[in-house]
């Protein structure tokens, strides 16, 4: 079973379908192509900031790892372990640079594929915004009545004692 977390852009789109085609759906779990090619990765999803810190981070090590005089299979085991740790956490990656651009997580499905998930979500997705559209607009609420000083206000619950005698 496949799981994904569904985005939707930070200005949608008025009609549906334009709306729905600007969807993004995160996977959750492990990623071969960001364990594989993280820095590839990084750019292609547009993310900025975590390509810097990739960068930084390996650039350290290897500059660690040679004025300490280690052999080279270190950096090397370094670096895998990165990647590995960029593969486990891509979709939380993903989700916090689409939440950091202003994008709006609008639900999570659960499937057998990934277009299984998608029709799952249309499904549902669509019923709910066509229901929207036909609900009636409010009509505005009445203002507050005003009392003058010459109208005494209402007197709201049973009369009854001093105040009684003077409503």
């Amino acid at each position: 079973m496949q799981s994904y977390t569904v985005y939707e852009p930070p200005k949608p789109a008025p009609n549906r379908l334009a709306r729905a085609e600007r969807f993004v759906f995160v996977r959750d779990g492990f990623s071969w192509m960001a364990a594989l090619f993280t820095p590839l990765w990084l750019l292609l999803n547009r993310m900025w900031l975590a390509l810097i810190l990739y960068l930084v981070v390996v650039g350290g090590l290897n500059a660690v790892f040679a004025a300490a005089d280690l052999a080279p299979q270190w950096s090397s085991i370094a670096t895998i372990a990165i990647h590995l740790a960029v593969g486990f956490e891509a979709g939380t990656l993903r989700r916090w640079a689409l939440q950091r651009r202003g994008w709006r997580m609008v639900g999570s499905v659960v499937g057998h594929s990934r277009l299984e998930c998608e029709r799952q979500f249309f499904e549902s997705w669509l019923a709910d915004v066509a229901q929207e559209e036909r609900k009636p607009a409010r009509s505005p609420t009445p203002a507050p009545r005003q009392t003058t000083v010459d109208q005494p206000a209402p007197v709201v619950g049973p009369a009854s004692g001093a105040l009684a005698s003077e409503a």
